[in-house]
C-alpha cells in the first residue's frame, strides 16, 4: 500500500505500519489541508507509536506508588533538608518544590534546579558523619548493589554494606525512607534482589518501624496497602516494600 504526502510524493509503508496507520495519515492530511495552522505535516516525519493504542492507560506500579508514598512522608515531616541516595530523578526533582533536597549517586548527573543540588556519592561509603542526617532516601536502590549492573564492583554483600551506612548516617529521630522488592527471597544476577519482609526488618532492627507499605506484584488488582499482613508479602513474586524507619531520640 502507498499513501500520498501533502508533498505529493509516494512512499511505500513499512510493514510495521498497519493500514489504519496510513489511513489515519491520510485522513488527518485531508483534514488539516482545510486549516493551514502553520504546523507542516510530512509523511516523512512521521513517528509511529503504535503500541500506545490501548483500551487502559498502563504504568509503572513501583515507581509511581513508591514515589507518591516517599512525597507523602516528606510532606508530613517537612524536614529542614532531605538527602537522598539514588532514588528516582522524578521523585528527587518534584520534591525539591517543598524541600530542599541534596541527591547523590553513583555515577555522575547533569541535574540543576532550584533547592535540588546534585552530586557523586558510592553507597558503601556515604560521605556523612555518624548520626548526622536527619532525613534520607534510599529508594529502589539497595537491590542492586555489587550485582555490577551499574558499573559497581561485584559484590554479593554490597547491599548489606550499603544497608549499614544508612543506618550509621541516621541521626537520632531522624527518618530513612527505604524502598527494595519484597516477596520471594531471591538474586536476578546483574538487576536486582527479592527480599523477605523479615530480612529488611532485620537489617534495620535497631530502628522503628513507622510504617509499613506494599505495592503488590501485578497478579493483585491493588495499589499501596499500608501494613498488610506478612503472609500475604511473603506471597509476591516481585512486590515492592516500602519502609519507613525512624531512630529513637536516645
Amino acid at each position: 500500500m502507498t499513501v500520498t504526502s501533502i508533498a505529493g510524493k509516494e512512499n511505500a509503508t513499512t510493514p510495521a505500519e498497519p493500514q489504519w496507520f496510513t489511513e489515519d495519515f491520510a485522513r488527518f492530511s485531508d483534514m488539516q489541508s482545510r486549516n493551514d495552522r502553520g504546523l507542516p505535516l510530512n509523511w516523512e516525519e512521521r513517528q509511529p507509536c503504535l503500541a500506545d493504542r490501548t483500551p487502559g492507560c498502563g504504568f509503572d506500579r513501583h515507581y509511581v506508588y513508591h514515589t507518591a508514598w516517599a512525597a507523602r512522608v516528606l510532606a508530613a515531616t517537612r524536614p529542614a533538608k532531605h538527602i537522598d541516595i539514588s532514588s528516582s530523578l522524578y521523585f528527587c526533582a518534584i520534591a525539591s518544590a517543598f524541600v530542599p533536597v541534596d541527591y547523590y549517586e553513583y555515577r555522575p548527573v547533569n541535574l540543576t534546579l532550584d533547592n535540588l543540588t546534585a552530586g557523586v556519592a558510592d553507597l558503601r561509603h556515604l560521605p556523612f558523619a555518624d548520626h548526622s542526617v536527619a532525613s534520607i532516601s534510599c529508594m529502589h536502590v539497595i537491590e542492586h548493589i555489587g550485582l555490577g549492573r551499574y558499573g559497581d564492583p561485584i559484590d554479593p554483600d554490597g547491599d548489606l554494606e550499603a544497608m549499614a551506612e544508612l543506618r550509621r548516617v541516621l541521626a537520632p529521630g531522624g527518618s530513612l525512607l527505604f524502598v527494595a522488592p519484597v516477596g520471594r527471597p531471591r538474586v536476578v544476577f546483574n538487576a536486582h534482589r527479592i527480599y523477605g519482609v523479615a530480612q529488611i526488618r532485620h537489617c534495620f532492627r535497631d530502628l522503628e518501624l513507622r510504617q509499613f507499605a506494599l505495592i503488590p506484584d501485578g497478579r493483585h488488582n491493588k495499589g499501596l496497602m499500608i501494613d498488610p499482613p506478612d503472609d500475604f508479602v511473603n506471597q509476591q513474586n516481585y512486590g515492592c516494600g516500602c519502609f519507613w524507619f525512624q531512630r529513637s531520640e536516645t
